[in-house]
């Protein structure tokens, strides 16, 4: 059988980082880090940030212009990230599918709770559900992808709305409350409350509010503006995912959203 290997890398390439970088680039991405950074550096201030010489920089700066990856601003002699750099980057932004960029993080959210693991996202004002990763158990819960629910009785849809301004939480729920079971939210105050919790604590609970005998722990996925665009959650039987190990679920998957949402180039809101 033929030798196979990483076309990713030359034949020649031993998995040793020291030995496989370029130095010169390896110094020229630092200072281009470090002017990203920052809202406009002096050479002499890029210089001492970056911690080389002057006349290293000002090689780099030239280079990295040539291609539009920095400018100079001539009034104030201050260098800034250019219009190259952008182009480069947003390149990013069309492998950040966020299913693909999920699916490992809800594979192992599903292990590490034994719980199946599902993503939403908020569209005209529902919840409506993208994937799953369905724990091995007898009893679970299962969401397709298209189904819809309303955002108030949903885990997910309670983790957006625990992060979104007001106004945008009262244009969600203008159309009413509609109650889906005795534990069904239903008075705007009482959801508030709720959402408030729910921020405090990272996390939103689904205490049997869509439907009776199941539960939901869920948590945002953020942007790169620091708002919330899609939700992590977990759901099971109350039997097993019971509110003793609401804090316990609740952190891995606070912790799986936050993962996501580093994948993706989002930032979580201070």
């Amino acid at each position: 059988m033929a030798e196979t290997r990483n076309r990713g890398r030359p034949r020649a390439f031993h998995d040793r980082t020291e030995q496989n970088t370029v130095q010169s680039l390896d110094r020229a991405l630092a200072i281009l880090g470090v002017l990203a950074r920052s809202d406009g550096l002096t050479l002499s201030e890029l210089a001492q940030a970056a911690d080389q010489s002057p006349a290293t920089v000002y090689r780099v700066l030239t280079t990295f212009q040539s291609h539009g990856f920095v400018e100079l601003e001539t009034d104030a002699q201050c260098w800034h990230i250019g219009a190259g750099a952008f182009r480069t980057g947003s390149a990013f932004l069309r492998r950040t599918a966020l299913v693909d960029r999920a699916r490992g993080a809800m594979q192992t959210l599903m292990r590490k709770s034994g719980e199946t693991a599902n993503l939403g996202v908020e569209d005209k004002g529902e919840v409506l559900f993208l994937t799953q990763v369905e724990t091995h158990e007898a009893i679970r819960a299962f969401f397709p992808p298209g189904t819809r629910s309303p955002m108030h009785v949903s885990g997910i849809g309670k983790a957006l709305l625990a992060f979104l301004p007001l106004a945008r939480l009262l244009e969600l729920t203008v159309r009413g409350l509609p109650s889906f079971t005795p534990a069904s939210l239903t008075d705007i105050g009482a959801l508030d409350q709720d959402l408030r919790e729910s921020r405090k604590r990272g996390y939103a609970i689904d205490n049997e509010e869509r439907t009776e005998g199941m539960r939901c722990i869920a948590a945002p996925i953020f942007n790169a503006h620091g708002e919330p665009v899609a939700g992590l959650s977990i759901s099971g039987p109350v039997f097993r995912l019971t509110l003793d190990r609401a804090e316990e679920m609740g952190a891995l998957v606070k912790a799986a959203a936050q993962s996501v949402t580093e994948a993706t180039g989002g930032r979580v809101p201070g």
